[in-house]
């Protein structure tokens, strides 16, 4: 489950990441004009495919539900702060960390 959590963040982040980086249209729709708060995401974005590319090559799995415990409370607070369920990024972020949590409970429940 941890492989399929890291795989699907490295699916989601690197067109994420490239959009951003990039200014497509796409991405202005879901995220907003570029500024320099959107630019903070594209580095929190970065960060996290590094540390999900970073975890299929050296495997540690208390890092890896670390980081999926981070992830499963940002993306439920998008929720919060945007407060429409029915925008893309908030859609993704809450099936992302159902994701997570299935991850999450299947590893502690392994432990």
């Amino acid at each position: 489950m941890i492989l399929l959590s890291l795989a699907l963040n490295i699916a989601v982040l690197v067109p994420v990441c490239l959009g951003l980086l990039l200014d497509t249209a796409w991405a202005a729709r879901a995220f907003g004009p570029r500024t320099a708060g959107r630019s903070i995401l594209l580095a929190v974005y970065g960060a996290i495919l590094f540390v999900s590319v970073a975890l299929l090559v050296w495997p540690d799995p208390r890092m890896a539900v670390s980081l999926l415990l981070m992830q499963m409370t940002y993306k439920s607070l998008t929720a919060l702060t945007i407060g429409r369920l029915r925008h893309p990024v908030v859609v993704s972020n809450l099936v992302i960390a159902a994701v997570h949590a299935v991850t999450v409970w299947h590893s502690s429940s392994a432990s």
